[in-house]
């Protein structure tokens, strides 16, 4: 039996990758020199994209497999895949949620305190010999009791909201309705802001969400408030950001997302009140290994004419 033809757009691990060899004809995108001759030859018979988050699937990849049947993502966003393309030809999308969920979490909370209490500087200071030779570091930011807003209460958000219970923090949350939680609800990302010490950023990228994180956000968040973002680089306005960074119009921000990565604004490098992380929150053994799973079950599933497991479309 001829095994389905699926266009692999970038790498993965080999735990992955060997299954995926076995079970389909894995055309790699990636390794080709010429990646437009590459897609010319093999896309009329592409069956499947196999892709990730950050490199998703343009209107013109798609285009150019007109036998495209199914798009599997690995990773929760899918804002890189042209939704509308696919809408329009009836192709089906999954993602890989939940399976990251509490890693994502655990690094948005492990930013905030990192970030609040200098932890990054602190260990600089002892492994430089500062603490020797000055004596103790500077003091920092208390993170228990503090204020946190949520903007977007999906399942990452609740996640982190979760933990925020734990160090006794008023919680209040931004989302497209109000949800059935303990925590406050308020609509507008401005008066989120304005009420909190730390604004954490979990919500989905789409084109509304762009630049959620603007210049007015930014302000009423103002000079003692803290920024986390574990979602999108979109939701964030990055200039309106190093504006306020470097005029000290805001405390700090930690960042695991970032415009263009992994080449990021030089202007971030010259900072010191940015905590500055490699698009990592999902980045463990366990977690990743989980997602290539679910990727894996969504275009075996697909083939096998089964329902999808975690259908996006």
């Amino acid at each position: 039996m001829t095994k389905p033809q699926v266009l692999q757009v970038g790498s993965y691990p080999e735990w992955d990758q060997v299954p995926l060899d076995a079970a389909f004809t894995m055309l790699r995108y990636f390794e080709a020199s010429d990646k437009a001759a590459f897609l010319a030859k093999v896309g009329p018979e592409v069956r499947g994209i196999a892709t990730r988050g950050d490199l998703g699937a343009s209107a013109a990849m798609i285009a150019a497999c007109p036998k495209l049947e199914v798009i599997v993502v690995y990773g929760v966003g899918y804002d890189a895949v042209d939704i509308a393309a696919c809408k329009s030809r009836g192709i089906r999308v999954t993602n890989t949620p939940d399976v990251l969920t509490e890693d994502v979490a655990d690094l948005a909370v492990g930013m905030a305190l990192m970030l609040s209490r200098g932890m990054l500087a602190a260990a600089e200071w002892v492994a430089s010999g500062e603490w020797s030779s000055k004596g103790g570091f500077a003091l920092q930011r208390k993170v228990s009791g503090k204020r946190a807003g949520i903007l977007g209460l999906g399942r990452i958000g609740a996640g982190v909201a979760r933990r925020l219970e734990g160090f006794g923090m008023e919680i209040a949350y931004s989302s497209t309705a109000k949800r059935d939680v303990p925590w406050e609800f308020i609509a507008d990302p401005v008066a989120l802001a304005a009420r909190s010490d730390f604004l954490f950023v979990t919500l989905a990228a789409t084109a509304a969400t762009r630049h959620i994180v603007n210049a007015d956000v930014i302000a009423a968040l103002g000079p003692a408030g803290m920024l986390v973002n574990v979602s999108r680089a979109a939701n964030i306005d990055e200039e309106a950001l190093l504006d306020a960074l470097e005029a000290g119009r805001l405390c700090g921000a930690a960042l695991d997302v970032f415009e263009g990565e992994p080449k990021l604004n030089p202007r971030f490098l010259g900072l010191k009140n940015v905590l500055l992380q490699p698009h990592h929150a999902s980045g463990t053994y366990e977690t990743r290994q989980a997602m290539g799973q679910l990727m894996r079950d969504n275009l075996e599933a697909h083939f096998a004419g089964r329902p999808l497991p975690t259908a996006v479309i």
